[in-house]
């Protein structure tokens, strides 16, 4: 009861260390103090009151410290309340030892302390472990020494139509036998009795049923009482004394209580159950979901990468083709194959994109760390689509200055994020529209990419960087944004969008610069 005393007390104070200071856990020192007044020792009770006295001044010095060394006065005087309360509380406590003292001289007190004590270390042995079967086991166990019983009988029904299991122990034994099966027609009757009942069912060899039940158990005496989980009676315990025997004195108190707290241990073990079985379920769908997003993420990039090639092939051919090599062509099979050639160039826009998702998901990310200048990249881009741009009417330039820093990474990567940004903003911006393409000459680099088009959605923006979460509204993959922000990240920057006013969107890459 001491080092449980002060270790209460210790943990209050800890508590108190580190909370402020009007929030005072220092009240919490009463329940140590007033704790023990059941040890029935004054000297400890007079400790505690001085520990209490003692931590609570060093508790509110070190309160003002922590806030800067400033001492609140509500704080201070609520203290000063506290130390007559530890005074007072410990004062009623050593008078409650004395009466308790006084009334101990009685037998029946005695009895009721043992009582309390036996039920007390019972009901912790039971509560030891959170294994159901265990706890079957303590209840069974502790109730033969706790009643004084001959044997002990649970009853665990689990299941309709499945036998239930029967935990017995007869005292001296060294374990419990479990076993599953039918009950006899008399321990059947006796469950049933029990369970109509929310207390103790006494059998004796005073009717004829009970004698039919003693002799069932090779009793003298029985007591039997169902324990309910979460509502349900589940188990029904079973305590028997051999004729000539008794039970211990006050044992139907006794059996009462003590199924009360195997109630409790019941329903935390079946709960620990419970939480172990979702948690195992949760585990086989996480690795489920794990497996399907694997195929899912091959089959990607397989895909990808075999549509690569052939993309690629028919690029080389159609330009070719507008190039003169297979004869003059007719002006509107040039128009054609224009279009065509700017679809093809999606398309592989598209594949790319998709390869790029498929190895960062796969955590195959490349490595390679190479010198780049932003200028030369965001002109070559621009160069790039400037046939796309004058195709759909709209006027791509850029703004770069000639001394802006380098940075380190993958060209081809970076190269992937900023045409991904180009090709967004030619797509939602109308004919007539202006795309800019900016790189200042500062440390950090910045690359942004402007028009005046459409816009996003707000309700789009949230979620713009996010997988699927940019382009469904103007029927992109939804993962051009997603890379770009993947790209930019393991880079070492970030990618944030704002809107352009009146209308438009600006998308702004920040990268770090080379050290030099």
């Amino acid at each position: 009861m001491a080092l449980l005393c002060y270790g209460l007390l210790v943990a209050a104070w800890i508590v108190d260390l580190f909370t402020p200071q009007l929030f005072i856990a220092a009240i919490l020192f009463n329940g140590p103090i007033a704790l023990s007044s059941l040890a029935l020792r004054g000297r400890l009770t007079t400790n505690l009151v001085i520990v209490a006295e003692v931590a609570n001044a060093v508790a509110g010095y070190v309160n003002g410290v922590q806030a800067g060394y400033h001492w609140d006065g509500v704080a201070l005087g609520d203290r000063l309340l506290l130390a007559a309360s530890f005074v007072l509380v410990g004062y009623l406590s050593m008078r409650a030892q004395e009466h308790a003292r006084e009334a101990g001289a009685s037998a029946g007190r005695i009895r009721q302390i043992q009582i309390e004590r036996a039920l007390r270390s019972a009901t912790i042995r039971v509560r030891e472990t959170l294994n159901l079967e265990l706890v079957q086991r303590a209840i069974t166990r502790e109730s033969v020494e706790l009643l004084g019983a001959s044997k002990a009988i649970m009853i665990a029904r689990q299941a309709p139509f499945v036998p239930p299991l029967v935990l017995t122990y007869v005292a001296g034994d060294a374990d419990i036998a479990i076993e599953r099966r039918p009950l006899s027609t008399e321990m059947a009757s006796l469950v049933a009795r029990a369970g109509e009942t929310s207390d103790v069912l006494q059998v004796t060899a005073n009717d004829a049923l009970g004698r039919l039940m003693l002799e069932a158990l090779g009793a003298g005496e029985a007591l039997a009482i169902s324990i309910a989980v979460s509502g349900v009676v589940e188990h029904v315990l079973v305590a028997a004394v051999t004729v000539g025997k008794t039970f211990v004195p006050d044992a139907l108190p006794t059996m009462k209580a003590f199924s009360e707290q195997a109630a409790m241990a019941l329903e935390q073990a079946r709960l620990f159950t419970e939480l172990g079985d979702r948690n195992d379920e949760i585990a086989r769908q996480k690795n489920e979901l794990a497996d399907r997003a694997a195929v899912i993420r091959d089959i990607v990039y397989a895909l990808a990468h075999d549509l690569r090639t052939p993309l690629a092939a028919e690029h080389v051919t159609m330009n070719q083709a507008l190039s003169g090599a297979y004869g003059d062509l007719p002006g509107k099979y040039r128009g054609i194959l224009t279009a065509a050639l700017s679809a093809n160039d999606d398309e592989r826009r598209i594949v790319e994109t998709l390869l790029l998702v498929a190895r960062y998901e796969a955590g195959e990310a490349s490595t390679i760390r190479q010198r780049i200048l932003c200028r030369d990249l965001i002109r070559s881009i621009v160069e790039e689509f400037a046939p796309v741009a004058e195709i759909k009417g709209i006027a791509l330039r850029t703004d770069v200055s000639d001394g802006a820093p380098a940075t380190l990474g993958d060209p081809h990567e970076l190269r992937r994020a900023i045409i991904n940004l180009v090709a967004n903003a030619l797509d939602a911006t109308p004919r007539g529209g202006n795309v800019v393409v900016r790189c200042d000459g500062e440390a950090p680099i910045s690359v942004a990419v402007e028009d005046d088009g459409y816009g996003v959605p707000t309700e789009r923006r949230q979620g713009l960087f996010q997988r699927f979460g940019g382009g469904h509204f103007r029927g992109g993959t939804g993962l051009g944004l997603y890379i770009v922000r993947r790209i930019v990240e393991k880079h070492g920057g970030e990618v944030r969008y704002q809107p352009r006013e009146p209308h438009g969107s600006i998308f702004t890459l920040t990268l770090p610069a080379e050290d030099r």
